[in-house]
């Protein structure tokens, strides 16, 4: 089963209602591949997802950053996936490493997040990726391993989850992992799926990249077999965003 290409931009803590409306109006007179080519979804912050969900193009969706491990209550300055999915947004970003370092969230907790966001009808983008240390040690698919360990032993079922494969030490620091890196440590992901989870998942899922992609790097990346689309971070913000969702006809013409 061919896996479409997916193409995710976090906005991260970026943005005042004039940005964003300029972002959203360059995304939307842009000529992109279809929706049976490329799958796009832009995930700003939590204050702003009203906002662009009414002015994006119909064939872009919208992802909240983060949300909570259960349902809503007395979590101050929290926001529950119900509330995500009363909104009508249908994807949210969890794991990612801005959270796991600087918040301390554990593998447990991502993974009870992605469980409970899954079963409240959310689609998930569930992040991985190692430190520069975890990497020079030789640890990388351990740690990679352990962070998808805690995910896949809690939920039934796959169809709704995008890995974004984030090595931490290319994150917003300009460093990227070359293609054959990023490649290695997908098909290494592909690898523990299949053994772990089922062959049937390991082909279907959709393993993407972030770290520093930008439009210059995008088509040798997108051109690794087991790199299927990328979740960018700084370059989401800027015009060459569009670059890196043009990338995706890369696999329909290799």
């Amino acid at each position: 089963m061919a896996r479409k290409f997916f193409v995710g931009g976090n906005w991260k803590c970026n943005g005042t209602v004039e940005e964003v409306k300029k972002i959203v109006t360059t995304l939307s007179e842009a000529e992109v591949p279809s929706e049976d080519v490329v799958e796009v979804v832009i995930s700003p912050p939590f204050v702003f997802l009203p906002l662009v969900k009414t002015l994006l193009r119909p064939d872009f969706s919208v992802a909240a950053q983060n949300c909570w491990v259960r349902k809503g209550g007395a979590f101050t300055g929290e926001v529950s996936a119900e509330m995500l999915v009363n909104l009508g947004i249908p994807w949210v970003i969890l794991g990612h490493s801005e959270r796991r370092l600087l918040l301390n969230e554990s593998n447990d907790f991502v993974g009870d997040k992605v469980a409970y966001a899954l079963s409240q009808g959310l689609k998930v983008i569930a992040c991985v990726g190692e430190t520069l240390e975890q990497r020079e040690s030789g640890a990388t698919m351990a740690v990679v391993a352990a962070q998808t360990k805690a995910i896949a032993e809690r939920i039934p079922h796959w169809p709704n989850i995008v890995l974004a494969y984030e090595p931490v030490w290319a994150i917003g620091t300009g460093k990227v992992a070359t293609p054959t890196q990023a490649q290695e440590v997908h098909t290494e992901i592909r690898k523990w799926l299949h053994v772990n989870v089922s062959a049937e998942v390991a082909a279907s899922t959709r393993i993407i990249y972030g770290g520093s992609v930008n439009g210059a790097n995008c088509k040798e990346l997108a051109a690794q077999p087991d790199v299927d689309g990328f979740l960018v971070g700084g370059a989401s913000l800027k015009p060459e965003f569009i670059d890196i969702i043009k990338s995706a006809t890369v696999k329909t013409t290799g």
